[in-house]
């Protein structure tokens, strides 16, 4: 099962975009748990993640997110903005999957 946490500033604006990327992993017949987060929770629950996607509204957050993500080894990277504004979900997994190294 893959784990993929996603974290946003209040952890509503990425709900949407969770449900499409499990509708990609389930299309991929694809294990995941998808979730999403307030910033403030990130760190707590990157311990159960296997990566960690930012909001790209919370690209200014990467360098202090990774001192966690780098202690509990996973990767994480920025949301690609314009995957982000179309809810993409399938182009947001395959990212995920692509630092998991799937």
């Amino acid at each position: 099962m893959k784990r993929i946490l996603l974290a946003c500033s209040a952890g509503m604006s990425t709900s949407l975009l969770v449900s499409k990327m499990k509708e990609a992993a389930d299309a991929k017949g694809i294990e995941t748990e998808i979730w999403a987060v307030a910033q403030d929770k990130a760190p707590k629950e990157m311990e159960r993640a296997d990566v960690l996607l930012i909001g790209p509204q919370m690209r200014f957050m990467k360098k202090k997110f990774s001192i966690t993500a780098n202690e509990v080894g996973i990767p994480l990277d920025v949301i690609d903005p314009m995957a982000y504004g179309r809810v993409d979900g399938e182009a947001v997994l395959n990212k995920a999957l692509e630092l998991i190294g799937e």
